[in-house]
């Protein structure tokens, strides 16, 4: 149902100009402006930060120019990406490739309102319908796409709407910057508080290196056939759930071989991920006990060393310059890095006295809660710019205008 005084208008009619990006010729003379590809337009922006530059020279026709107000889509994807939409609001020019498609609208439509439209939930599963796609590659093709239908408020409030959203952004803006700022303290705080680079106040001394098979004892202990969690390793999220990662519960003889980890005691995934080039090391949390891959190098730490500083040297991949030089002949088919249990074992960690174990842990831990806190606070905000979106771009909820602006 369409809200009164707005209309619904297909993207042809709202269209003057649009045009896929054809190509590059040869030639490298003149000025140089960024090309953006697929990997580029993400879903409401456009991420500048691994952008190629071309000369002007190269760029074949001005359908591979974009300016101030175009609307951005990615034609060509895989059937899940296919279809990020952008504004582009920079007030410099861009050039883009044959899997980006160019949209100017009329000047009595508000760009920005269009791209946010399609790029909402309910734009993306309306061009969700015009998906053309195999296994592997989906494609949107303009004779399709103009025939979507959005509705359309007046332009003064297609551009009231757009402002209010447009400070949402704004804030949600400040807090990743807040964000990427204290990640950097924390990380300038790591490299210096567990390297003894940096001593805390009312310590000092050398510390010692010690292999890690000196402070810790293995565990290898197996399944002894109680009805057990059975989880894996997430680079990024540490211990989750097999059956909620995989859609599959595993039981029996499948997990027969599995080893039996009890709370606070840690386990190595060799598998190398972006975040962990190298595997990656986390202790049990939130579980009594669990069953893990047999695959996995699981230990203990013995007394006289403080689970929290470790636990936060690990997290702070601090193997992974020694865990690089092991691995000599690159990853398995599997995904398993060449380690043997016994070279990571071998691997040397700092072992300051206690009492400074804990001390830094403390310190790391207050960076930590400080990430966190932004993090709880950026997906509070998104959640709630979604909800108003949902409300304001379906006129569910209509926004006051100036008086001078009220037909």
């Amino acid at each position: 149902m369409i809200p009164e005084g707005w209309e619904e208008a297909s993207l042809g009619e709202l269209t003057r100009d649009q045009a896929i990006g054809t190509g590059l010729r040869g030639g490298e003379e003149g000025p140089s402006l960024p090309l953006l590809k697929m990997g580029n337009i993400l879903w409401g922006g456009v991420d500048l930060r691994d952008v190629e530059h071309v000369g002007e020279a190269i760029i074949a026709t001005e359908d591979c120019r974009v300016t101030h107000g175009d609307i951005l889509f990615n034609t060509r994807n895989t059937p899940l990406l296919v279809g990020k939409t952008a504004f582009w609001h920079a007030p410099f020019e861009a050039a883009i490739d044959n899997n980006i498609m160019r949209i100017r609208l009329r000047a009595e439509t508000d760009s920005a309102f269009v791209a946010r439209w399609m790029g909402s939930n309910f734009g993306r599963k309306a061009i969700g319908r015009f998906v053309c796609a195999s296994t592997s590659v989906g494609a949107v093709y303009w004779r399709d796409l103009r025939k979507l239908k959005l509705p359309l408020p007046p332009l003064s409030e297609q551009r009231r709407i757009t402002e209010i959203l447009s400070t949402w952004d704004r804030a949600i803006e400040r807090v990743e910057a807040l964000i990427a700022n204290a990640r950097i303290q924390k990380q300038a705080l790591m490299q210096q508080l567990l390297s003894g680079k940096h001593r805390l106040p009312g310590f000092s001394g050398e510390w010692q290196r010690k292999p890690i098979n000196e402070i810790v004892t293995r565990v290898t202990r197996r399944n002894d056939g109680t009805e057990l969690p059975v989880l894996t390793i997430s680079s990024t999220s540490g211990f989750v759930r097999q059956d909620e990662k995989y859609s599959r519960f595993m039981a029996g003889k499948s997990v027969e071989t599995y080893i039996m980890l009890n709370e606070g005691e840690f386990a190595y995934n060799k598998g190398n991920s972006k975040t962990y080039e190298f595997g990656c090391i986390f202790d049990l949390e939130g579980y009594e006990r669990a069953l893990v891959p047999h695959v996995y190098v699981c230990f203990k730490l013995k007394k006289g060393y403080s689970h929290r500083f470790y636990k936060a040297l690990f997290e702070a991949d601090y193997l992974a310059p020694q865990l690089g030089r092991l691995v000599n002949t690159g990853v398995r088919n599997n995904g398993l890095l060449n380690i043997k249990p016994s070279e990571f074992l071998g691997t040397k960690v700092p072992v300051p006295p206690l009492d400074e174990q804990d001390a830094i842990a403390a310190v790391m831990e207050a960076a930590s809660r400080t990430v966190i806190e932004h993090e709880a606070q950026l997906t509070a905000l998104r959640k709630e710019k979604a909800a108003l979106m949902q409300q304001l771009l379906t006129g569910k909820r209509r926004v006051k205008l100036p008086e001078s602006e009220v037909a």
